[in-house]
């Protein structure tokens, strides 16, 4: 049998860490290891119990989860931990900092408890839970923010095609929809976004979008 995922939940508010943890000890592959109230506590018990996801409230005593995910999940970490970032208001001011820190999506807090299932299930398989939609929003409200890095190389080693396929990941497409426009197959697709991930050592969509933006391939 498959090892069950292990859930560190994160919470400030006690009735939403016990309603996620009921929900998910109640699935026959997932188990909720640990609960906590504040990012401080989430990365010390992180440290301990190394969960497969932290599921991680933005708004937080002692230690936002802003902060937090990049001790857990940012790009200089050893051992990074999967973060599922759960938020009140869709796409509010925290979002894209959360994502550029190191989380593999967000869900609304209010989400059905399929959806926030679902969305555990994704992360931990090394998926980005952002849907193609909301990175058209995420990247419409925030796309000012995501200034060029400094002396960013012009060649960033990919392949015409692979630039192409990125800047459509980074205009919020689906590989669904990048297969039509490029009339190619979805495995196709598939195989070249994980190139280009590979490539620009990236870990999942949401880090290709950012990178997209930060090196001025895509304004």
């Amino acid at each position: 049998m498959t090892a069950p995922i292990r859930v560190l939940v994160c919470d400030d508010q006690a009735l939403i860490r016990t309603g996620f943890a009921t929900i998910i000890d109640a699935q026959p592959d997932m188990e909720a290891v640990g609960e906590c109230g504040d990012g401080r506590a989430a990365v010390d018990l992180a440290g301990r119990l190394r969960p497969d996801v932290v599921v991680m409230d933005v708004r937080m005593p002692v230690l936002d989860g802003i902060k937090a995910t990049r001790l857990l999940a940012g790009a200089d970490v050893a051992q990074p931990v999967k973060v599922l970032m759960v938020t009140t208001f869709n796409l509010d001011e925290y979002v894209y900092e959360a994502l550029r820190a190191g989380a593999s999506g967000f869900l609304l807090k209010d989400a059905p408890p399929a959806q926030l299932l679902h969305g555990i299930r994704t992360v931990a398989s090394g998926a980005a839970l952002l849907a193609p939609e909301v990175t058209r929003q995420l990247v419409g409200r925030y796309a000012a923010r995501i200034r060029p890095a400094e002396g960013a190389p012009a060649d960033v080693g990919l392949t015409p095609r692979e630039l192409e396929v990125l800047r459509l990941i980074a205009d919020g497409l689906s590989n669904s929809e990048i297969a039509a426009r490029l009339v190619i197959s979805q495995e196709t697709v598939k195989t070249y976004v994980s190139r280009i991930l590979t490539k620009l050592d990236l870990r999942d969509r949401v880090q290709a979008v950012v990178y997209a933006y930060r090196t001025g391939l895509v304004t």
